[in-house]
């Protein structure tokens, strides 16, 4: 269904620091780690993946700083196409687990074709910073994440195999997340994962704007030019064991009004079953919270409210015919979501926030971590938050398979895909 080549990359000459040279995507870097980024090598992919704002024309500096990287020998093509076997070893609940994919380029065709599946709403800013650093540099710096299913990982097996325990990059980064990258060329490898794959469905994990972004510039820009018809992806196996995704809490600010004695009353007397969790202090209502949270069935769904100091546990069940109502013109695997039940039964009947208040970014922002975000409530910068679990992979492709998409923001996989160990060259 989906079609997946190898391709050539440019990637740094060898002899530098890679670990000095590599950043997080572009849209979880905060204004200070950019700083940091670029005070840490003068050739960091900070430079190219999310410049700094300090001329009129971002998008075009990105394009010289590319050209001139390429002329001094920093950035190096590679002589031959390659599936880059990608693995990621990190610390998440106490264990050390390993997520292992690769590199390749997608054709963005859109998802009319239903080769490749969504799962979650975009905004058209985003698009637009991507469209346009992507017509000034002709290049992908960051690959999209997509997912694909099989059972026996056969194409897995075939790329380790093909690597013969070799690693051409191996290096830890800020994070504690160890990166191990090694280029697969053999051609009979590469046509045995270009025809398996060529069955299956890409759903897209994360990397929404990039991937549309992608599919709009094949489409107005460089119509019939075939490399620039396709995008850079990092594909994982839905049965890879490292495979996890983590939840997204929200935070919420600038409701007109707002007192929270009446945001418990309405729901007390709404679909949404309340229940205070006291305890001796704040560290252990956080707990018993975490416990509650974990020991939710699956026709449930529970999350928590954090407001004034205090923990609250919310459940619904998921087969509740007002939750049906409150998502109509929605699949069915939408409207059992938990970030479904959160922002329809309480962000938008109980404070207003409805899919466009959402996305404006006025009234909600979003953390993956529960101590930081509780500080942000305690801090009076936010009037309350919302604890959530991870949504679950199956669930995910639910959505998706129903032609549905989820609210901003309601899944995290991790880590991300670094920036700076590929670039996808469009010319």
């Amino acid at each position: 269904m989906a079609t997946v080549k190898p391709f050539a990359a440019w990637r740094y000459d060898p002899a530098l620091p890679i670990d000095q040279l590599v950043c997080q995507p572009y849209d979880v870097i905060n204004p200070s780690q950019q700083e940091q980024y670029y005070q840490r090598h003068p050739y960091n992919m900070i430079r190219l993946e999310l410049p700094k704002k300090d001329r009129e024309d971002i998008y075009s500096g990105a394009a010289a700083v590319f050209q001139d990287w390429q002329k001094q020998g920093v950035l190096r093509r590679d002589d031959r196409p390659a599936f880059y076997l990608y693995s990621q070893e990190f610390t998440e609940g106490g264990q050390r687990i390993c997520r292992t994919g690769f590199l390749a380029r997608l054709k963005a065709e859109g998802y009319a074709s239903g080769q490749v599946a969504p799962h979650e709403e975009t905004l058209p800013g985003h698009k637009q910073d991507r469209f346009l650093m992507m017509q000034a540099t002709y290049a992908n710096f960051s690959p999209i994440f997509g997912l694909y299913a099989q059972p026996g990982r056969e194409i897995d097996k075939a790329l380790v195999e093909a690597a013969a325990g070799r690693t051409e990059i191996d290096f830890t980064d800020e994070y504690q997340v160890r990166h191990r990258l090694q280029p697969i060329t053999q051609p009979q490898v590469l046509r045995q994962v270009e025809e398996q794959l060529a069955g299956l469905k890409i759903y897209i994990a994360d990397g929404h704007h990039r991937y549309e972004t992608a599919s709009r510039f094949a489409r107005e820009i460089a119509p019939g030019q075939e490399n620039a018809a396709y995008v850079m992806i990092h594909l994982v196996n839905l049965y890879d064991p490292g495979l996890i995704v983590l939840p997204t809490h929200r935070m919420v600010r600038n409701v007109a009004g707002f007192r929270g004695e009446a945001l418990l009353s309405q729901l007390r007397n709404g679909p949404l079953h309340l229940e205070e969790l006291s305890g001796q202090d704040k560290e252990s209502g956080l707990r018993r919270l975490e416990e509650v949270m974990a020991a939710a069935g699956a026709r449930e769904t529970v999350f928590g409210l954090y407001l004034d100091g205090a923990y609250y546990a919310l459940r619904m069940d998921k087969t509740d015919p007002a939750l049906s109502r409150a998502a109509a013109g929605h699949s069915a695997a939408y409207s059992q979501l938990d970030v479904t039940v959160v922002h329809k039964m309480v962000l938008e009947y109980c404070c207003g926030i409805g899919d466009a208040e959402a996305a404006s970014g006025q009234y909600l922002s979003y953390s993956r971590n529960t101590e930081e975000t509780i500080a942000a409530v305690d801090s009076g910068e936010y009037q309350f938050a919302l604890l959530l679990n991870a949504t679950k992979v199956e669930e995910l492709l639910a959505v998706a398979d129903a032609g549905d998409k989820m609210p901003q923001k309601s899944t995290f996989f991790y880590p991300k895909v670094i920036a700076g160990l590929t670039i996808n060259d469009l010319k």
